[in-house]
């Protein structure tokens, strides 16, 4: 199993949830108003009058088989508007706990 956490602009929160639902990610915790910046070239998500975007955040438990066909998508997806800004990272999960 692996764990999926996806940080991205607001704007991109329909794609996500077609992608989540393409893949067949069903369960998935959401953040709404979730505020950052990017390590690279992006500019900061603060919610302010400056920085007025605003992100939004998701974490799925999949399985190992559907990590690198959903990161293909979204790579692709934030192709379509690199200074939107996305970001998809993934951690093994050892065990699952009731």
């Amino acid at each position: 199993m692996k764990a999926i956490f996806v940080s991205y602009n607001q704007a991109h929160t329909q794609q996500v949830d077609f992608l989540l639902d393409r893949y067949r990610i069903h369960g998935f915790t959401r953040w709404d108003s979730v505020t950052g910046r990017g390590s690279n070239n992006g500019e900061p998500h603060y919610g302010s009058h400056a920085w007025p975007g605003m992100n939004t955040a998701v974490l799925a438990i999949v399985e190992d088989e559907k990590v690198a066909p959903f990161l293909k998508a979204l790579r692709k997806l934030d192709k379509t508007a690199e200074q939107q800004g996305l970001r998809a990272f993934v951690w093994t999960v050892d065990e699952e706990q009731v």
